[in-house]
């Protein structure tokens, strides 16, 4: 059943769609949403018990703070990368679809990744210690295969193609400036953020192009962007990552220490036994 500009406006009881900003369409065998396009301004969305399997329709509401999705038919958790730019967005119910899959502990994670900001999924409070947590062992989730299809322009040719010398993303991979800008932008778009243009990026001086360089140039140009709630989720993660090093190398260096002193023992054992032999 497709979810008509009528039946949203006798439910919410609004004279047009851009003044719904409170919708309840619980239980109404949906499967057809595409007329969030036409309303931006939707603040709390329920839809769960319905048969909804794209969230596409989604992406561009982006005042919706909470979204109700439980026992639909969302198939997969790339579905969710439709709801990055929704930066507003702190409730999630999603719980009873196929997306969810049979290991709850991961699932919850790969979520909190793709959607920092949520404070509560599936009626649970999240903790900064497990979006710390998540944002580190959470699975990184991928843009569904229908809106990660190559859009080409009037010319015939593939838009990520540079007007500038026709040189494609994947011929200029290797390319400093703009695996920093991939880098930049990949990490704007899991918290919601619009990418930055090529032309805001200055050319960095000559140097190897080393993976980690260019990720820590990435991360140190996104930080100038972030607002106070971006900063506690990078605090956070940063955290718990330190901690993980420092346990790492701990457990390293008692590693180091064991194997030290037993050839010490070692050492000192034959030492004893040759002396013991000669008298």
């Amino acid at each position: 059943m497709k979810l008509t500009r009528k039946l949203v406006l006798a439910k919410a009881k609004a004279s047009d769609l851009d003044s719904v900003k409170k919708l309840n369409c619980w239980g109404c065998n949906l499967t057809d949403i595409s007329i969030f396009t036409q309303i931006p301004h939707i603040e709390v969305l329920t839809l769960s018990v319905n048969s909804i399997s794209s969230l596409s329709p989604l992406s561009g509401c982006v005042c919706l703070s909470e979204l109700y999705l439980r026992r639909n038919l969302v198939p997969s958790l790339s579905e969710l990368s439709h709801l990055r730019p929704l930066t507003r967005l702190r409730v999630l119910w999603l719980a009873e679809n196929p997306c969810c899959g049979t290991d709850p502990s991961q699932y919850r994670l790969n979520v909190l990744r793709c959607l920092p900001r949520l404070h509560k999924l599936d009626n649970q409070v999240v903790t900064e210690e497990e979006l710390a947590f998540a944002l580190n062992e959470g699975e990184e989730i991928t843009t569904p295969p229908a809106a990660a299809q190559k859009q080409f322009s009037t010319s015939g040719q593939p838009e990520n193609v540079s007007s500038t010398n026709g040189q494609t993303e994947a011929e200029s991979e290797n390319d400093p400036l703009n695996y920093s800008m991939e880098e930049t932008n990949k990490i704007r778009e899991q918290l919601g953020m619009k990418p930055i243009p090529r032309d805001k990026f200055s050319s960095p001086s000559p140097r190897p192009a080393a993976r980690k360089s260019h990720t820590l140039e990435a991360v140190l140009m996104l930080l100038k962007d972030l607002e106070e709630e971006e900063l506690r989720i990078v605090h956070a993660a940063t955290q718990n990552r330190q901690l993980r090093i420092h346990t790492h190398l701990n457990t390293h260096t008692l590693q180091g220490e064991t194997t030290i002193d037993t050839h010490t023992l070692t050492h000192t054992h034959s030492n004893t036994h040759t002396h013991t032999l000669q008298h």
